[in-house]
């Protein structure tokens, strides 16, 4: 029993690299090629709200507009560790940390920021094996949107793993580090919000 448990294989990078492009919708999870569930349109209306709202204020383009400093990506494989490469939803790099693209697949320059947006089918992986991957590879800052219940976790890397700093619910409008300079509501991210649209709101910035 005990060679054939030492028997079993533990995906890495080659065994991702050797999917099809066009099905190449994978994640590795503690050596376990995961497929990534497809999102709804709620789920996908909101990762494009979510990387607007954010991208104009600390994007390479912000312009005035907010502090920029930063650049993101959606969907980009991430090497964590040999047996962990993720696909964050959203992630951002401070520009000091990254100021070109990078030209490798994976990308394997730690993020500052990550953001997964719950699924029905991974959400335990969100809220659980992924949680516990960034925290051990020191992640700063890991939001967790849930469509569902239009709740928004922000939580904060310590030394002593993940400190949930601020949960914001429906139409609360909240400043969440390290983005504090933009101010959401869960239900704008989600399409749920009445009041017309608005640029993000960075007037509090020196």
């Amino acid at each position: 029993m005990a060679s054939a448990a030492h028997s079993i294989h533990r995906a890495t990078t080659a065994d991702l690299l050797a999917l099809p492009a066009e099905d190449r919708f994978h994640e590795i999870i503690d050596g376990e090629l995961v497929r990534k569930a497809l999102p709804s349109f709620r789920h996908g209306a909101a990762q494009v709200e979510l990387a607007g709202d954010i991208g104009a204020a600390y994007g390479p383009r912000a312009r005035g507009r907010g502090p920029g400093g930063w650049v993101f990506a959606t969907e980009v494989e991430i090497a964590f560790e040999p047996h962990q490469v993720l696909r964050p939803d959203l992630a951002g790099w401070r520009r000091e940390r990254l100021p070109r693209p990078p030209g490798e697949t994976p990308v394997t320059l730690r993020p500052d920021w990550v953001s997964e947006i719950l699924s029905p089918s991974t959400k335990q992986n969100d809220l659980f094996k992924k949680l516990r991957i960034y925290a051990r590879n020191q992640v700063p800052h890991y939001w967790i949107l849930d469509p569902d219940v239009a709740v928004l976790w922000v939580y904060r890397w310590t030394a002593e793993g993940y400190l949930l700093v601020h949960t914001a619910e429906g139409q609360e409008r909240v400043r969440a580090e390290p983005f504090d300079a933009v101010e959401l509501s869960v239900q704008s991210l989600l399409g749920d919000d009445d009041a017309p649209d608005s640029p993000p709101d960075a007037s509090s910035v020196p």
